[in-house]
């Protein structure tokens, strides 16, 4: 809701991730209009939609129905470290331009998937928490990033993803799947079964080499 014009809502462009609980997370500036709003008003709604779909009507969306909360320095520590995976360009953002991380605790959500796939989603359904730590899903990411870009090529391949001329660089890995950087584009593979374990992980991308059914929807 905007606080220069009252009663009127007041939308917005922003990235986000997933922090550790299934939530979103979002960084944006103190002097930004946005963020001004939300300090003032903390009820906020993200829509996510499906990509390339050539009627944006026909794409599948989810509208996140939320309160926004600017997170303490050591919930922010964790969740940047995760956060600048996806969006390495915005390092210095909280630094140098007085960026905040906020997270977006979800009440509800409504499902659009087409004509009869509607859907109201209560909070419990929204989220499913990644069971790999800090330490567990840096090193991960890491040693894919460092060793096995040639696998993620192939990833893309089987996938028909069109690299262009960006090489794919892992974000972060989950208990259903990873994502993976190509640019600023960001790229969905789901694991057949749910993983909990980095040797699981480890099976499962090896598995996904061979019989990759990707999920394009981020």
């Amino acid at each position: 809701h905007s606080v220069e014009a009252p009663g009127y809502p007041f939308g917005s462009v922003v990235p986000y991730c997933l922090d550790r609980a299934g939530a979103p997370v979002i960084l944006i500036s103190r002097i930004a209009q946005h963020t001004r709003n939300i300090d003032a008003n903390a009820k906020v709604s993200l829509i996510v939609t499906e990509d390339e779909k050539d009627d944006v009507q026909a794409a599948a969306r989810l509208t996140l129905l939320a309160n926004a909360a600017r997170l303490r320095p050591e919930a922010a520590d964790d969740v940047a470290a995760r956060y600048y995976e996806f969006f390495p360009e915005a390092r210095d953002y909280h630094a140098t331009h007085d960026f905040d991380f906020y997270g977006l605790n979800m009440v509800r959500a409504r499902y659009i998937g087409g004509f009869g796939e509607i859907h109201w989603l209560e909070a419990s359904r929204l989220t499913l928490a990644n069971p790999f730590a800090r330490d567990q899903e840096t090193p991960m990411v890491a040693h894919m990033n460092a060793d096995h870009v040639e696998a993620m090529r192939h990833y893309c391949v089987r996938a028909g993803i069109d690299r262009g001329a960006h090489e794919p660089a892992m974000a972060g890995v989950d208990a259903e799947g990873f994502h993976l950087r190509l640019g600023a584009r960001i790229e969905r593979f789901e694991f057949a079964q749910a993983v909990n374990t980095p040797g699981a992980v480890r099976a499962a991308l090896v598995a996904l080499a061979r019989d990759h059914r990707p999920k394009n929807f981020y």
